[in-house]
């Protein structure tokens, strides 16, 4: 924990989770994103991905908690965009958002409530895997959705929860609760609540 940062550069973005291990490609564009990526990609190479909360469009209030990730691949496109890939490293509460001159937002990170996200999950401590297949069945078949069976069961627990996680339709503060949950258990146990919930709210789509 001590080789993290104290003080983060955060892309606020709802819906776009990143959890310990968990790739997230990004399409960076906006002039103030394209800096920040200038500046870390001199020095750490990380960035804490936060989602917003509500608040002033032009401001809008961050989440308690984020997860930080290194930048793993990196290209620039003729245009001037970046294509990155974020890979999960810990998740940081937010003590404090400084006061900076710099155009991207930066924040004081506590690590410390999240140590156990440097360390791979032990097979004792993994979730149920049938109880989550059951519960994204019946939350599939409800809403009439295509999923490749054979790669869910053939995934890591850990990237088929992620993967869900990231990928269904929830709402930013559900998407929230996803990230806050303790431990992978408590997260496979907040997704499955959320997917009994939704069963009969959905909207339909396609899972990959």
């Amino acid at each position: 924990m001590s080789d993290l940062p104290t003080e983060l550069p955060v892309f606020p973005l709802p819906g776009a989770l990143l959890f310990p291990r968990w790739q997230l490609p990004l399409n960076i564009f906006e002039p103030r994103y394209l800096n920040m990526i200038d500046d870390v990609m001199q020095e750490e190479r990380v960035i804490g991905m936060i989602q917003s909360m509500g608040g002033p469009k032009s401001r809008p209030h961050l989440a308690h908690t984020g997860c930080a990730g290194r930048i793993t691949a990196w290209s620039e496109t003729g245009d001037g965009r970046y294509l990155i890939t974020l890979t999960g490293v810990a998740r940081f509460d937010v003590k404090e958002e400084l006061s900076v001159t710099t155009p991207y937002r930066q924040v004081v990170a506590e690590w410390s409530p999240y140590e156990d996200d440097l360390y791979e999950v032990a097979p004792s401590s993994m979730p149920d895997r049938q109880k989550l297949v059951r519960a994204l069945r019946e939350y599939t078949d409800a809403n009439g959705m295509a999923t490749d069976w054979l790669a869910v069961e053939e995934a890591p627990l850990e990237t088929l929860i992620n993967a869900l996680c990231s990928g269904c339709p929830f709402s930013v503060i559900e998407k929230q609760a996803l990230v806050e949950a303790q431990t992978l258990k408590d997260r496979a146990e907040t997704l499955i609540t959320l997917l009994e919930m939704d069963v009969s709210g959905s909207n339909g789509g396609t899972l990959q």
